[in-house]
């Protein structure tokens, strides 16, 4: 018989839920820490750290290493073991401490076999109810390394109270204004952390930057364009490159000379270098650029045009292939090739394989027309209804011929002749059979009777009683004498 229980739980873990049922009566203290700490979210991300194959799981410890831990009260709390509450099957929820008496705190396992050995020494205080016992089964079927740890410990989502026996608890804390402040203290951490990146973030102005990783005050980078001279097209190699305009050349630099000193070096210099006149030589070379220029770019459209009709020509075998493999029509030259050359359908064939033995074709002649078939067999029903009118207009003529003739006497004392045998008479022929009185049915009955053996043991067995029936009335009778 199970002890009466007030107080349920739902425990949402990466393996499923496990539904647990709490005696609170026999275990009032254990129940009431574990249900406070549930309450104010304790147990929420906290790992099965110790999976024993066959013995038990074991979780409740924050830290994650079997050694933290920390109970509702404050303090360690003492042991409540009742007398009839033992370990006795596997989905049993017990409390666990640190191997001496009255140490428990917000750790506990669950058993996944009967486990005599544990009576006495930790506090029983609920039980996994339903199927959700197979959802232990699974994490203690789990892979565990060093030290019974699992590889890949499964982990407590949350806990729902389902029925709360002791109302008067107040949390510290709830679980959703934990939940808020764990979120408040990671943005905090995070924003820290992006601070700290960018106050020890060392800018490389030579990278591309995007906007708010460069600063205002950065100058902009000045790219410096070389001047385009091809002295291979230029008669004399010798002679000035080809012009440059003056809005490739960028605005001038500045100088920090003063600005008297920079005015008389112009001059110096203008004097000195002097562009001479455009000759015929350097028109020559720009026509010559203009002529290649120009040349370059109808290399480049032919070869778009080529390569435009090379990837169309791709796309119509790619188009032709999907249309073969998903079983649909051909190419335009393969359909009207397929046009050219007529085809009989399946069924055409198979009507011509077996139209032979039908009579529906015949050599070097058409169809046969059935009309003449049908015209053969009225005519012949026709005779044979004319024929049978006839045989009753005979047969009551020769009747009165009789009558009249008192004694079928012909009058005029002439003979009849011979008698003509009438091709038609076949026609009127009749098949009579003599009436069955019943005899040859039993006698066919009696040739061919069946005799079941299992008739003749019933009918064996009957004369059997039978007769010992007749023997107990003859004693009956002899003993009344």
């Amino acid at each position: 018989m199970a002890l009466p229980t007030n107080g349920r739980v739902i425990i949402d873990t990466t393996a499923g839920e496990i539904e647990i049922e709490l005696w609170s009566k026999e275990t009032p203290r254990t129940c009431r820490n574990f249900i406070a700490l549930a309450l104010e979210g304790y147990y929420d991300g906290v790992i099965f750290h110790r999976i024993v194959p066959g013995f038990l799981v074991q979780t409740g410890d924050k830290t994650g290493t079997g050694g933290g831990g920390e109970s509702f009260y404050g303090e360690p709390f003492e042991d409540e073991i009742h007398p009839r509450l033992r370990y006795a099957h596997r989905g049993l929820v017990a409390m666990a401490n640190n191997g001496t008496k009255n140490s428990n705190d917000s750790q506990f396992f669950i058993t996944l076999d009967r486990a005599d050995e544990l009576h006495g020494k930790h506090t029983l205080f609920g039980r996994v109810i339903g199927d959700t016992v197979y959802n232990v089964m699974k994490i203690g079927e789990m892979e565990i390394g060093e030290n019974e740890r699992p590889v890949y410990p499964p982990k407590i989502k949350s806990i729902t109270i389902v029925d709360n026996p002791f109302p008067d608890i107040i949390p510290r804390i709830t679980a959703a204004e934990k939940r808020a402040q764990q979120r408040a203290r990671e943005a905090g951490q995070r924003e820290r952390e992006e601070a700290e990146r960018r106050r020890g973030a060392k800018k490389d102005v030579k990278l591309l930057s995007f906007g708010g990783e460069q600063d205002d005050e950065t100058e902009p980078v000045a790219f410096k364009k070389k001047n385009i001279a091809r002295p291979d097209l230029v008669d004399n190699p010798d002679a000035a490159g080809i012009p440059t305009p003056e809005s490739l050349l960028g605005p001038p630099q500045k100088s920090n000379e003063p600005p008297r000193e920079r005015a008389s070096e112009k001059e110096s210099s203008k004097h000195q270098h002097e562009k001479p006149p455009k000759s015929s030589k350097s028109e020559g070379a720009d026509k010559d650029i203009k002529k290649i220029r120009e040349t370059h770019a109808k290399e480049k459209a032919s070869g778009s045009d080529a390569r435009r009709t090379e990837i169309e020509q791709m796309e119509s075998e790619i188009r032709r292939l999907t249309r073969k493999r998903e079983g649909g029509e051909d190419s335009d030259e393969e359909a009207a090739r397929k046009k050219a050359k007529p085809t009989k359908s399946y069924l055409e064939e198979e009507l011509a394989k077996y139209s032979k033995g039908r009579g529906l074709q015949k050599k070097g002649k058409g169809r046969k027309d059935e009309g003449d078939v049908l015209a053969a067999l009225n005519s012949f029903r026709g005779l044979l209804q004319s024929n049978a009118n006839l045989e009753m207009e005979d047969g009551t003529e020769e009747g009165d011929r009789v009558g009249d003739s008192g004694g079928g006497i012909v009058p005029g004392g002439e003979d009849p002749g011979i008698e003509v045998d009438d091709d038609r008479g076949f026609i009127g022929h009749a098949l009579h059979f003599p009436k069955d009185d019943g005899e040859e049915t039993r006698k066919a009955e009696k040739d061919y009777e069946v005799i079941d053996p299992r008739q003749r043991g019933a009918r064996a067995r009957e004369e059997e009683r039978e007769r010992k029936r007749t023997a107990m009335k003859g004693k009956n009778g002899r003993g009344r004498r």
